[in-house]
């Protein structure tokens, strides 16, 4: 059983009995994805940690104490959206202990608008990882197993505009074949948390041709069941099942961006403005810039919001159609 990424109830508090306790906080660490869970815990232990060194209750904390932390956290140089999300954590957790919400308190509310003012809240974009940057990516793979694997890996990843999340998580199962290409299976996203699945489709492809290069990796790693995207050893072996967990492993979120940095790297890019969103934001970026339409790029990328496609596709044809480009 996970840890609570939440403070302790207090001592006083009425409990349920320990079996009973530990399912009902199962039920509710699933009520947040795994990633918000993990931040949930560091933010909520960063909190802690504060209060511990300046003698304050970090439950219930006091909306002095919670003010007092956000503003450490801003001269600390943390952005807006770290400090947002580490009062967030502190929310949940008071709302889970059935503590009063410290967080819910003008002074808070003030503090925290203040520092969003003050520290700015425009992300910092990767780059996007277009089609021509992939290629060179590609290009750049080993011809070995682990070159295999991260071939695969780039391509697919690209070819369905996938989250990083979304990506380590499919199994071989998620993956049908098409005349047309593959259908894969997304089971959990982060814009869908209930689990209900979404199919995304995947053109076997003329230039990148991911489908060709998922087959070459599954083939030569021998994979016909469980995780598509395994680690694999230095001697050049997949990795099988977990002698402890007994779980066969997989592929991490941090492994996607690793991959893609490295062969940044390899083909003369700075590897420091890539991540494993850029992707995803490639293969949007790419689509808009030849033409595709807004509904067809969502039906890939699976974003619920147009805004934020919007927001790859006004980047991307910046200079299209420009209304000085007649007189500058």
């Amino acid at each position: 059983m996970s840890q609570s990424p939440v403070i302790l109830l207090p001592d006083d508090s009425p409990r349920l009995p320990v079996e009973a306790a530990a399912i009902v906080r199962a039920y509710q660490l699933a009520s947040k994805a795994d990633a918000t869970v993990r931040a949930y815990r560091s933010d909520v232990q960063v909190f802690q940690a504060w209060c511990a060194r300046f003698g304050f209750r970090s439950l219930p904390a006091s909306p002095e104490a919670v003010a007092g932390f956000l503003a450490h956290e801003a001269d600390a140089g943390r952005s807006a959206s770290t400090i947002g999300r580490r009062l967030a954590a502190i929310r949940y957790g008071h709302k889970l202990a059935k503590a009063a919400d410290p967080t819910d308190d003008e002074d808070v509310r003030a503090t925290m608008k203040g520092i969003r003012r003050r520290v700015g809240v425009a992300p910092t974009q990767k780059a996007a990882a277009t089609v021509d940057i992939l290629q060179m990516l590609l290009a750049r793979t080993p011809d070995t197993l682990t070159g295999k694997r991260d071939r695969a890996l780039l391509a697919l990843g690209f070819a369905g505009a996938f989250r990083r999340s979304e990506l380590v998580a499919l199994d071989v199962e998620d993956l049908r074949d098409d005349p047309e290409g593959l259908r894969v299976t997304v089971r959990r996203s982060k814009v869908d948390q209930e689990g209900a699945g979404f199919v995304k489709a995947i053109p076997t492809g003329r230039y990148i041709q991911p489908v060709r290069l998922v087959r070459e990796w599954l083939d030569a790693a021998g994979i016909v069941e469980g995780p598509v995207f395994r680690p694999v050893s230095r001697s050049g072996r997949v990795r099988k099942t977990e002698t402890v967990s007994g779980l066969t492993p997989r592929l991490t979120d941090r492994s996607v961006a690793n991959i893609l940095q490295s062969y940044c790297t390899a083909a003369g890019l700075d590897a420091s403005t890539f991540g494993a969103h850029s992707l995803r934001a490639g293969y949007i970026t790419t689509a808009a810039e030849r033409g595709a339409d807004l509904a067809r790029i969502m039906d890939q990328s699976g974003h619920r919001n147009a805004d934020t496609v919007l927001g790859y596709i006004r980047r991307a044809n910046a200079f299209k159609g420009h209304s000085g480009s007649g007189f500058l």
